[in-house]
């Protein structure tokens, strides 16, 4: 990302609270430096479906930063993740991820596509229900708690006794659907649909992950290991 860009960024008003002090950007390079694990060296087999890799998300291509699959955290909010997928795993349920540590950079991206209202690409899949001048703000943050390294985007899947085939539970939306039915306790969804996301919220705090209530899908470790830092290494 180009600095002059970032700064931009971090000086919006809505970038951290009135009584916070603003985020700084770490000079870490790389995902050593910056202390940033791969979830897959704690739980190698967990299931992983890293949205902004490829093509299937709302901006209908790689996102820039993400150069590989993977799914990145600091090393406090991996290690709680993995004591949820172990949990999980006991129950004949598991996760799947979708996104984890998100450099700035594919924020920035993001912000850059949500500006050009000609792209109506994903609008069927994504935002059906919203203009797309409607998602700055709630939906699309200059500044994403992701790129502090302790968010993750994830579904459940329940699986069969032998753990060996696994099926996504109904959660109502798919991921990154913006509307008021992927808030979590959205009225206009079915009983199923809202037990199954009070059940992933469930597992989730237990390990000390709190949900953002606009994204049944979205959880933050509490309290973040660095919440007043950014990070921009790519994922790779």
């Amino acid at each position: 990302m180009k600095p002059l860009l970032l700064a931009a960024l971090l000086a919006l008003p809505f970038a951290a609270q009135a009584d916070e002090p603003p985020p700084q950007l770490s000079p870490a390079k790389t995902a050593a430096e910056a202390n940033l694990v791969d979830i897959r060296s704690l739980v190698p087999d967990i299931a992983e479906d890293i949205k902004y890799a490829g093509s299937d998300n709302f901006v209908g291509r790689p996102v820039d930063g993400y150069l590989a699959p993977k799914c990145l955290l600091l090393r406090p909010a991996a290690e709680a993740l993995a004591r949820v997928e172990h949990e999980l795993r006991a129950q004949h349920y598991r996760l799947r991820l979708w996104d984890c540590y998100r450099p700035a950079r594919a924020v920035a991206d993001f912000v850059r596509w949500a500006h050009d209202l000609s792209d109506q690409r994903t609008k069927a899949a994504h935002y059906p229900e919203l203009d797309k001048s409607q998602l700055l703000g709630d939906y699309i943050a200059p500044v994403s708690g992701h790129s502090r390294g302790a968010t993750t985007d994830l579904t459940m899947e329940r699986c069969d006794t032998s753990d060996t085939q696994c099926t996504p539970l109904d959660m109502g939306t798919g991921f990154d659907w913006f509307g008021v039915r992927a808030h979590t306790d959205a009225p206009g969804i079915s009983a199923e649909q809202h037990a199954n996301r009070l059940l992933l919220r469930t597992a989730m705090e237990r390990e000390g992950f709190q949900n953002y209530t606009l994204e049944w899908w979205h959880y933050t470790l509490t309290p973040e290991p660095t919440p007043h830092t950014l990070y921009d290494v790519p994922v790779q």
